[in-house]
């Protein structure tokens, strides 16, 4: 991903995030859910998506997440990221939104949400970046200011945490240790 390739527009948007908020199932995971027979539930995580998340905070954005189911393995994996702000179990991601705002101070414009269903709408719709994963659902994609090129569980995150950091011009400094 270039910058020259990205509209000005959602560049202007991406330069102004403080704070990513992102749903699990289908942006962090690919939206399939497995149980065992003990109703343990399992879900994969991409580690290209933690590497980005990791990347984009050391460069300053916070990252939430926000989502509807609750899950004892996103306790997990939002605490190996480093991810303290976590709002399960929440359909109503507005008021959780509010809730974040109650504790940290972000404007409207400094939060962007990465989403791929009906439940993601009213954040895509009303913050500074509404992001969506390739494979969301269309009325998502629609209402989104940018769509990833991957689906969720394959690296989209990653996508959205670098196009952030190009347009931060942080990117550069992130990979710098590794080449």
């Amino acid at each position: 991903m270039k910058l020259t390739d990205i509209d000005n527009a959602i560049i202007e948007r991406a330069r102004k995030i403080k704070l990513l908020i992102l749903d699990v199932d289908g942006v962090l995971s690919n939206g399939q859910l497995f149980f065992t027979n003990a109703g343990e539930e399992i879900k994969a995580f991409n580690s290209l998506d933690g590497h980005g998340i990791k990347a984009l905070q050391k460069s300053g954005v916070q990252v939430a997440i926000i989502t509807g189911r609750t899950s004892h393995i996103v306790e997990t994996r939002a605490a190996s990221l480093g991810i303290s702000i976590l709002i399960q179990g929440r359909e109503d991601k507005l008021a959780a939104l509010e809730e974040i705002r109650q504790k940290h101070d972000f404007a409207l414009e400094e939060i962007a949400h990465m989403g791929d269903d009906h439940p993601d709408l009213p954040l895509i719709r009303s913050l500074g970046l509404g992001l969506s994963v390739n494979n969301a659902h269309w009325l998502v994609k629609k209402h989104a200011h940018w769509v990833s090129q991957l689906k969720g569980g394959e690296g989209a995150v990653r996508e959205a945490c670098d196009l952030i950091m190009l347009a931060q011009e942080t990117f550069d400094q992130s990979i710098a240790p590794y080449l």
